[in-house]
């Protein structure tokens, strides 16, 4: 009986029943006979409760009962059917034929679904069909164009509700400024920024929204202007405007704004103290980092992967690869971002070993490469010339799909550093759509692995293929010019620079022109290239130090070294190389040892094996052998090949046989498969006219079956070379 006192009909007692028994299929068979709208809308209120209602009873049930509106209930549960993209169109389709997306709330919904499987074209599809968009169509449209980071579309949505609507909020505006952000758009973004205060009460969001969007697009004083603005701030508006600070590469004030956050008892999180840690990492402040790191650990933050990333970064800019390490074995969980940075740190801190063997671990740390690992291990495999490991590692590469620009550039670079320019070739000729970074990194490869000739030859190909050269380009090909001595080529280069205007902005344009023309022997013009530089590095200096020194300009060198002390500029390692090399060749033993001592007692530096080796040519060269041999056996490095090889070749001038055969056999002992130590004994025998031990060393040559290299000489005459410009216009 019901609660009215009648008796139950008897479909709504088998209703019952079969609802008891889950036996919901069943139902869908009875529903023709029931006719009751109250026990309709019950069955189906029941149904979509526990997720049993048949997906194929949708367009039935819209048959069956034309004169009865479907419930929000029904669209809601067969919507939460829609677990991926194909039965979400299987129930559009649905949704069209029964003319159910001519209601505003389904096609928005439909808009939302398609959005969260990341089909935007199908939900732009969807909600182009909408005649009349209300402010939440809108809404969702954008918010989805937004989570699926598709940010140019969204101004322009923004723009066409702005006409038809005059309603907005705030979850709108932060959408739209990121938008903004992200493409650089000033000029929307200061129009947004206008219609938020025109609507006012912006919050938080939309504070830190357009603090980063004035700061993306380099208006970083309109930046903090929103930022002093905003009263209610908290960490994310100061992470915002720190993080803004440091990409306009304002990073120390960056650091002196998180001072200020901490006197407003503001608390940092992973986000804050990564962006903290990459502004020390642009100012190379490895106290302040060291200190983050302390913070970080003391306030007791989880080192998560943006944070880790960001350490690994510091310690290997700064070259103390020991304490990334430190933190990389800290970590609990290995992922593919900190494992790349500890290789990359490895590789460019000049530890390709180190790098090599931890990503030969990659199975133990369960990751797999991605390009950026690659790139760098082809990196490592170049600086120890390991072409076996690094043919292997092109095979892995190949079999990765790894097709990036930044892969096959760092391939083409290891072949031709290990002398493999046919394979390097090849590796060039399979990219498709060859750009000046492609072209850079062959002619740059080219050129530094004394294929100087071949570098000028890639060139002329490139500017037959309409490719323009940029700055990258002119020092690659300057500097294949000055180990060719082809002074009329390298000077057509001169004068491309200074017609695209290379030359006045780019340090490394005319410091490579420099460097070029002291090796071809015009000191002048070097000078003249140096003077009109408004920046000098300290390559810059170097180049020109060396300049004077390899014209036997002593004194030129000193004087270039003591303007650079007048600019209070420190010297470093590499200046002093240059400045030893000059006294060297010049035979200046006194400023030499001047200069020697200068490094540790003045600049707090420490003494490399190329210090070592200028001051063993500078005594062997003028005819101190024993001090140069006794200065060998007290330095605290070890000795290596172009130490002795300085010191050999005092030996020959000033025809010490017998030393120099102590020099070679230590060579030998570092390098015994090297064929050219052996040509050198030779050489030094035959000197002596030592014809028998000429012949030993020649026979035990055949033996392990070594062969002279054949050399070969270029002189440039009164002659075009075939890979010569005679026009400026053949370079523009």
């Amino acid at each position: 009986m019901n609660k009215n006192g009648g008796e139950q009909p008897p479909q709504l007692i088998l209703y019952y029943i079969y609802v008891y028994t889950k036996m919901v299929k069943l139902i869908s068979q009875l529903h023709k006979n029931i006719c009751k709208k109250p026990f309709y809308f019950g069955w189906i209120n029941h149904c979509c409760a526990t997720h049993q209602l048949p997906l194929d009873y949708l367009p039935q049930a819209h048959v069956h009962h034309q004169n009865m509106p479907l419930p929000p209930i029904l669209h809601n549960f067969f919507y939460s059917l829609c677990d991926n993209i194909n039965t979400l169109m299987e129930m559009h389709a649905y949704l069209v034929v029964q003319g159910l997306t001519r209601d505003l709330s389904c096609s928005t919904k439909l808009v939302s679904l398609y959005g969260s499987f990341g089909r935007l074209d199908l939900a732009r599809l969807v909600f182009d069909t909408i005649p009349h968009p209300d402010f939440l169509s809108w809404k969702v449209i954008i918010r989805w164009y937004f989570l699926n980071s598709e940010f140019r579309d969204i101004v322009g949505f923004y723009n066409r509700m702005r006409v038809c609507l005059k309603e907005c909020d705030n979850v709108v505006f932060s959408h739209v400024l990121k938008a903004c952000s992200e493409s650089r758009n000033f000029d929307e973004g200061r129009k947004v920024h206008c219609q938020i205060v025109k609507f006012g009460n912006p919050d938080s969001f939309v504070f830190t929204g357009l603090v980063d969007m004035y700061a993306k697009c380099g208006e970083i004083e309109c930046s903090r202007s929103v930022f002093d603005e905003n009263l209610d701030r908290n960490v994310f508006s100061w992470s915002s405007m720190i993080a803004g600070y440091v990409q306009n590469n304002l990073a120390q004030d960056g650091l002196v704004l998180f001072n200020r956050m901490r006197e407003e008892l503001i608390e940092a999180n992973q986000i804050t103290l990564g962006i903290l840690v990459h502004a020390c990492k642009k100012l190379g402040a490895l106290h302040q980092g060291k200190w983050l790191h302390g913070y970080l650990i003391k306030c007791g933050i989880e080192l998560g992967s943006y944070l880790v990333t960001a350490l690994l970064d510091l310690y290997a800019k700064c070259g103390v690869v020991r304490d990334a390490r430190s933190v990389f074995d800290e970590l609990h969980g290995i992922d593919i971002v900190s494992w790349t940075a500890m290789i990359v740190g490895y590789t460019q801190n000049g530890c390709p070993e180190e790098a090599l063997k931890l990503f030969l671990q990659k199975e133990q740390v369960a990751v797999l490469p991605n390009d950026v690992t690659i790139a760098s291990v082809f990196s490592s495999c170049s600086q120890l010339l390991n072409l076996n490991l690094g043919r292997s590692i092109h095979g892995l590469s190949i079999k990765l799909g790894s097709r990036d620009p930044i892969v096959t550039n760092s391939l083409v670079d290891f072949y031709a550093k290990c002398q493999m320019n046919r394979d390097a070739r090849y590796v060039f000729e399979t990219i498709s759509d060859r750009d000046v970074v492609a072209w850079n990194s062959i002619i740059s490869a080219f050129s530094q692995n004394g294929s100087a000739y071949e570098a000028l030859e890639l060139f002329h190909q490139m500017r037959m293929g309409s490719v323009l050269p940029d700055a990258v380009t002119l020092v690659s090909v300057l500097s294949a010019c000055a180990s060719l001595n082809a002074l009329q080529v390298g000077s057509s280069f001169h004068a491309y620079a200074v017609k695209r205007g290379l030359l006045s902005s780019n340090v490394y344009v005319g410091t490579a022109l420099l460097t070029f023309y002291a090796k071809c022997g015009d000191a002048e013009s070097a000078r003249v290239i140096f003077d009109g530089m408004d920046q000098k590095s300290t390559v810059t200096w170097s180049a020109m130090i060396s300049g004077y020194g390899i014209q036997g300009n002593g004194r030129g060198s000193l004087s270039i070294f003591g303007d650079m002390l007048k600019a209070e500029l420190k010297p470093n390692e590499e200046i002093f190389t240059s400045i030893l090399s000059a006294c060297s060749h010049t035979g200046m033993i006194g400023e030499g040892w001047r200069l020697f001592t200068m490094i540790c007692q003045d600049y707090n530096l420490v003494p490399s094996t190329k210090h070592y080796t200028c001051m063993v040519d500078l005594l062997a060269r003028a005819g101190r052998l024993k001090e140069a041999l006794d200065f060998i056996q007290k330095m605290p490095v070890k000795p290596d090949v172009s130490l002795f090889g300085a010191f050999l070749h005092g030996c020959g001038l000033h025809s010490r046989f017998d030393l120099g055969e102590l020099a070679i056999k230590r060579m030998l002992e570092l390098h015994p498969g090297e064929a050219c130590y052996y040509v050198l004994m030779c050489n030094l025998y035959a000197s002596d006219a030592s014809w028998s031990k000429v012949k030993q060393v020649r026979e035990l040559m055949k033996q392990r079956g070594l062969m002279k290299t054949p050399g070969c000489s270029l002189m440039e005459m009164d002659v075009d070379h075939d890979f010569s410009f005679s026009r400026a216009a053949s370079l523009a």
